[in-house]
């Protein structure tokens, strides 16, 4: 059985939704001391909906996929659906990772999350009530 999937192995190749966004409205970054990845999340937020998003990531093959795919799972949906991205459905959309990479899918959930942070940050008033 191969390492990794066709999708790991496509979206590592041919990632989407590579670069910066200059004007973005929430901006997130992670890092993982242990392995060395670095990702950054740039979200453009029109309307409550993600109208753009852009990662840069320095990491291994996995942390790419999943930086590809989880930009790709969020692009055009609510805020609300982003906020509640897991790293499982990172992994999942990915048909699985390896389970010493499984960190690379919870770094893109957590750059997310922290990029949303920022655009609340940003825009209080639009942070949703608890």
């Amino acid at each position: 059985m191969a390492l990794y999937s066709e999708k790991v192995m496509d979206h590592f190749r041919n990632p989407r939704n590579v670069g910066v966004i200059e004007d973005a409205d929430g901006v997130g970054e992670v890092g993982n001391a242990k392995c060395g990845d670095i990702m950054k999340i740039y979200l453009k937020i029109d309307d409550d909906i993600v109208t753009d998003v852009k990662f840069e990531t320095f990491g291994c093959g996995s942390a790419i996929a999943s930086s590809s795919m989880a930009t790709e799972l969020i692009k055009g949906r609510p805020v609300s659906e982003a906020l509640s991205l897991t790293n499982q459905a990172v992994a999942e959309a990915l048909d699985g990772l390896p389970p010493h990479k499984i960190h690379c899918s919870v770094l893109a959930e957590e750059a997310i999350k922290n990029a949303l942070d920022d655009y609340y940050a940003k825009h209080p008033e639009k942070k949703p009530q608890a």
